[in-house]
Formats: C-alpha cells, structure tokens, sequence
C-alpha cells in the first residue's frame, strides 16, 4: 500500500509540473525522463533483497527434498558457492517469473496432478526432474513422460550432474591414518532387506571374520557426530550399495570410508566404473574375488602388513574429498549449466531413461 501511495504522489506531481510547462517542448521531454529516472530508481531502491539483474537465472525449487528446507536468505548461489547470476527461490507464487522449476521425483510420486497446471506453464520455462536415489528406490511413472526438459542426478549422462561427492586436489592439507583399535570391518545399514544382495553378501562374508554391524537395522544407531568416529577405528568399511546400478556410488564410500579414514570394501557397480570416480588402489571391489571366503582371507593379510595397508591410501597425498550435501549447491548448479543445456530438450520416454 505505501508503494502505492508513493507512486502516485510521484505522478500527482509530474501532473503538475507537465501543466505548468506545457508550452515548452524541450521542458516537457526534460521532465519526462526526469519522471522515469526517479520512478526506475525509486522501484530498484523500494526492496533491493527482491529486484534482480536481468540476466539472473530464476530457479523454483518446486518442493524440498524429503520437506527438509534450507534457508534461502541473500544471494545464497553467490555467497556460499560464487556462483553468481542465480536465484533460487521455493515461494510458488513465483512460478510464472522462474525460468527453471526443479521437481523431486518422491514429491510427485504417484501423480501428475501434484504438477502445476501445463496450461499455465510459461513458454520457455523449463523442468527438471531430481533424483538421487536409484532406479530400483525410484517409483515410476509413465505419466512423467513428455513433461520434462532436463534431468538432475548422480549419473554422468544427466544433463545436471550432482555426484553424492568427488576428489579435489589436496593442496597442503597433511592426511593421517586413523588408529585402528577394532575389529576388522563395520558396516552401517538402515535400510536392511534380506532381498538385497548385499545382504547375502554380508552373511557370508561374516562366516570367515569379524564385522561389526550398525544402523537402525542392528539397534546401534549412530548420530551424524559419533558415525566417522567409529568407523575410523576398523581398518575396512564396507561400502555396501542397497542396489546395483551404473554410477550409484553413494555416501557409503565418499563420507562413510573415505572421510573416516577406512578403505572401502565395496558392492555396487563394476570396478570401472568405480575407477572413473576414484583411483584404482583406493579400494577393494567384492567381484575382485571368486569367494567371500578369499575376499576375508585377503583382508586379513593385507590388516596385518602395514606397508600394503597403507598404499590404499596413496590417493590422499594428491587429493581430498568433497561432498554434495547442501541441497542449495546442487540447485545452484543449474546456472552454471543452463547455457550449455539444449533449450528444446523434452523427454518423451522418462521411464525409459531412467531404467537405461
């Protein structure tokens, strides 16, 4: 209301100057952009947070994954990640200002009536369709397909990449082996099937040594502060993926190994694949082995010959580990993509990509 009034108080008097110069041309054009340098300045100064530059990239995070919303006040892209030119937003009324609407699968799972109406849907806006959860953990739809322009996730053909994490030089930060004080390996699960493979996998690895197990699955939960401290103690952590699938590399071998210091032992895609995100000799894969049972005998040699155990942390002298875990970094990404990203782009066959 009070932007109202200044508006037209400002108007009332360029009425009156107009009136009283009219006979003046050059006096009349004077005031006329006189009148517009205040009006432009006046809106530009009235809420500085909300004006943007014209060439910003305004990013509509539909609804925060898993309800876990993260504070969105200032420049967030520019002043946390130096990525400048990037707003995001998650007020919904500002859909038909935002050149790009981020949808989580979860949040429009079953149906596309959670979506905006398409009607409304501004021409060039564009859609991405989130996930960083599997094909297997993913509930799919046909009813997606057609609907989407661009897809944001942990696979490399996405067209926003957003691994769970990614080695970065070590430039001067010193590393150290944690002490291992425990027993051979630990594993921290929650999500605990016995059809998962992983889970026979574990039984018969536990025939031939000692593991000890966590998570709400086993009634030994860990908290976000003690989970690297235990795992640090046991010299292997197996990184056990709840799905096999190409480029799923989560968590469990970027934070839950290597931030804790232990190597990982790991099922999940195939060893080259794992080589494209990390050095050969960081880890030991499960299907380097023709038997659990060998798989056990050789992690019990190599606990006891400190010179072999500790090539497997070689990597450490040229890198460090950085996790995505800020759900504000992944979105702001999108700017430092969107002009390299094809603006006809429809996925006709989501599902179909998805499962490929």
């Amino acid at each position: 209301m009070q932007t109202v009034c200044t508006i037209a108080f400002i108007c009332s008097i360029f009425k009156r100057s107009l009136q009283a110069v009219s006979h003046n041309k050059s006096m009349v054009i004077f005031w006329l952009v006189f009148f517009t340098f205040c009006l432009t300045q006046f809106l530009i100064s009235r809420d500085k947070g909300n004006i943007l530059p014209p060439h910003t990239i305004k990013i509509l995070i539909w609804k925060w994954p898993y309800a876990r919303r993260t504070n969105l006040t200032g420049n967030v892209c520019a002043d946390l990640y130096d990525i400048h030119g990037c707003h995001l937003t998650d007020n919904q009324s500002a859909f038909n200002q935002a050149d790009v609407v981020v949808f989580h699968h979860n949040d429009i799972y079953p149906s596309v009536a959670t979506l905006p109406t398409e009607k409304w849907r501004p021409h060039l806006q564009k859609w991405v369709w989130l996930s960083l959860e599997s094909p297997t953990n993913n509930r799919k739809i046909n009813q997606l397909n057609g609907i989407f322009n661009w897809t944001m996730s942990y696979r490399r053909d996405s067209d926003i990449f957003i691994p769970y994490g990614e080695l970065v030089p070590n430039i001067g930060h010193p590393f150290s082996i944690p002490k291992k004080i425990s027993h051979l390996a630990a594993w921290v699960v929650s999500n605990y099937r016995e059809s998962h493979k992983r889970t026979g996998v574990f039984h018969s690895l536990q025939k031939s040594m000692a593991i000890d197990m966590y998570g709400r699955a086993n009634g030994k939960p860990l908290s976000k502060d003690s989970l690297l401290q235990t795992i640090s103690k046991y010299p292997f952590y197996l990184a056990f993926e709840n799905s096999i699938h190409q480029d799923y590399i989560t968590e469990k071998l970027w934070r839950n190994s290597f931030m804790a210091g232990s190597v990982p032992v790991v099922l999940g895609p195939s060893r080259t694949n794992y080589e494209a995100f990390v050095p050969a000799g960081s880890f030991i894969h499960v299907q380097d082995f023709p038997s659990t049972k060998e798989l056990a005998e050789y992690l019990m040699a190599v606990a006891n010959n400190e010179t072999h155990y500790r090539q497997y942390f070689e990597w450490k002298k040229q890198f460090t580990v950085k996790m995505y875990e800020d759900w504000r970094e992944r979105f702001c990404q999108i700017c430092k993509k969107y002009k390299t990203l094809p603006q006809r782009k429809i996925y006709h066959n989501l599902e179909e990509w998805i499962n490929s």
